[in-house]
């Protein structure tokens, strides 16, 4: 599919921990690298967290740039990974961590779609059991349905 938000290049799994402004950093990192936001993006989502947490509950955390600086994102994409030693995101304990960039009004629907698959508990267990970003790509299927 050719408007694929998610490429298993853009996921990763840690096995031990990260503060919350690393795997910021991490997320935004892997944005810019597939060439969907520009080096302006990671102070874009620091700008977000201090207005509003992007702690969202069950253990996943959704970092992602202010309105005002659309500017930084060139295409959409999600980067998705997981701290398996955990982060503590302004008090939540988080797993998973999905940076989004979304072009235009996309990112609304791209972040109903992560919400739908994180309000399933089965779905979060079995995130947490893969062991490999391609498992995790299968799992994450549902994200890139259009």
């Amino acid at each position: 599919m050719a408007d694929q938000v998610l490429a298993i290049g853009n996921i990763r799994i840690h096995e031990g921990s990260a503060t919350q402004l690393e795997a910021m950093r991490e997320a935004a990192d892997i944005l810019q690298a597939t060439g969907a936001v520009t080096s302006e993006y990671f102070e874009a989502m620091q700008s977000r967290e201090e207005t509003v947490s992007t702690y969202m509950g069950n253990e996943l955390a959704i970092p992602h740039g202010t309105n005002e600086m659309k500017r930084a994102i060139l295409d959409s994409a999600l980067s998705f990974v997981r701290y398996d030693g955990g982060v503590d995101w302004s008090g939540g304990d988080v797993t998973f961590v999905v940076g989004i960039a979304g072009k235009g009004d996309e990112h609304l629907e791209i972040l109903s779609r992560i919400a739908i698959l994180f309000s399933d508990e089965d779905e979060v267990a079995a995130l947490k059991q893969a062991s490999t970003p391609e498992e995790l790509f299968e799992l994450l299927g549902s994200v890139n349905e259009g």
